[in-house]
């Protein structure tokens, strides 16, 4: 029997996908859990696998084309089977991608799988989906690049090394596509959307870095940054207000079970948002060993779609960058987003005596639909009591 493999849906976000690559062609075999092709949506490129095994028989959307969810990309049938080629929606090209013409008919007999390459020219050698992307948009030829993960699989960091290399200053036009495109519209749409406020407030850290610089001594514990400190006091300012960890949805809101804090991971070509789920139940050493993997994994174009989607709430850091404070965009469909800046030594009053303190400025960008100032500010306070009073994250570390 034949079997319709469609596009699904990686988090309630995704709304379509762009076919970037077909890995396997009409007429080639292939077995259940093999690599069929590659698929762009908002947050990620990924490489879907085939939920059958058999015959690739049609194959209904050409590459560069984009598609909704739940759509019939293509059809795998049993070896002898005939089936008929389906009727197909119409079809909408990505911006400045070349739609090529459905694939022709397959032959009686399957034919030979081309040599995977990943487009490298080399046999067998693999290109992660955003790194082969990175090196079309900049005219890298991958046959000259040397892969460094795995079995010499080419990342994102190897195209951007020979990216550099062949470096030139020239001036040129560069458009807005792929997910720069979608970072554009995600965006304005955030913006146009929904009345957006943002509140600011310093806190006090100066127990904090003094708690992650002892932890950081042990041997046995992860290396805690302040946005890993950041993220545990907002999962669990956001279980005391549960009106900030929701989602939107066509006529409302839906508050959130789950606390799934994403956080902000720079790429070349934008930002992508790794998600810590259950963040709330977690404690600070696994907070950071999830937080760094998952920025590897994101940054090496390795992430699964479950990592990073499903996220309730926001943090993004640029303390690293020497910011102090910011206007952060809320990540649809949340309802809200904290910005996390640079900690500051400076002079702090205590007990109203002067010292040398540690400070960091928070800003919270909320919904002003969903949620009004007061109640923003009071849990922009909850999150600045549990950083200036931190001794409780080593109780549930």
């Amino acid at each position: 029997m034949a079997t319709n493999v469609l596009l699904p849906q990686w988090g309630m976000e995704m709304a379509e996908g762009t076919i970037v690559k077909w890995l396997k062609q009409e007429g080639d075999a292939i077995q259940e859990g093999e690599l069929l092709v590659a698929v762009e949506t908002a947050k990620l490129e990924t490489e879907m696998e085939s939920i059958a095994s058999g015959i690739v028989a049609h194959i209904l959307v050409p590459e560069g084309a984009t598609v909704p969810i739940r759509t019939v990309l293509a059809v795998i049938a049993e070896p002898d089977e005939d089936v008929p080629r389906p009727e197909t929606a119409p079809l909408t090209p990505s911006p400045g991608a070349a739609v090529a013409p459905p694939p022709a008919q397959p032959a009686a007999m399957p034919a030979p799988a081309p040599p995977s390459g990943g487009g490298t020219g080399r046999p067998n050698v693999q290109v992660v989906p955003a790194a082969r992307r990175l090196a079309q948009q900049n005219g890298i030829d991958l046959a000259d690049v040397q892969g460094t993960g795995p079995n010499e699989r080419i990342l994102i960091a190897d195209v951007e090394r020979a990216i550099e290399a062949q470096a030139q200053p020239v001036s040129e036009t560069v458009p807005l596509q792929g997910m720069r495109r979608t970072i554009a519209t995600r965006m304005m749409q955030s913006l146009q959307t929904m009345a957006q406020v943002t509140l600011t407030t310093e806190a006090d850290v100066t127990d904090a870095m003094t708690l992650r610089e002892g932890l950081n001594r042990q041997a046995d514990r992860a290396n805690l940054s302040p946005l890993h400190l950041a993220v545990k006091a907002a999962a669990r300012a956001l279980k005391e207000h549960p009106r900030l960890n929701a989602v939107q949805e066509e006529d409302g809101y839906r508050l959130m079970d789950q606390v799934n804090i994403g956080v902000a991971v720079s790429l070349t070509e934008g930002l992508i948002t790794a998600v810590i789920s259950d963040a709330d139940a977690k404690g600070l050493d696994q907070i950071a060993a999830e937080s760094r993997e998952l920025s590897r994994k994101t940054r090496e174009g390795l992430a699964t779609p479950e990592e990073v989607t499903g996220g309730t709430f926001t943090i993004t850091n640029l303390g690293t960058y020497d910011v102090d404070g910011f206007t952060p965009i809320i990540n649809p469909p949340q309802v809200a987003i904290l910005g996390l800046g640079r900690v500051m030594e400076k002079p702090v009053v205590r007990n109203g005596q002067l010292a040398v303190g540690r400070t960091v400025f928070l800003s919270l960008t909320f919904d002003h639909r969903i949620v009004d100032g007061a109640p923003a500010a009071d849990f922009l306070q909850t999150i600045k009591g549990h950083l200036e009073d931190p001794w409780w994250m080593v109780k549930s570390s």
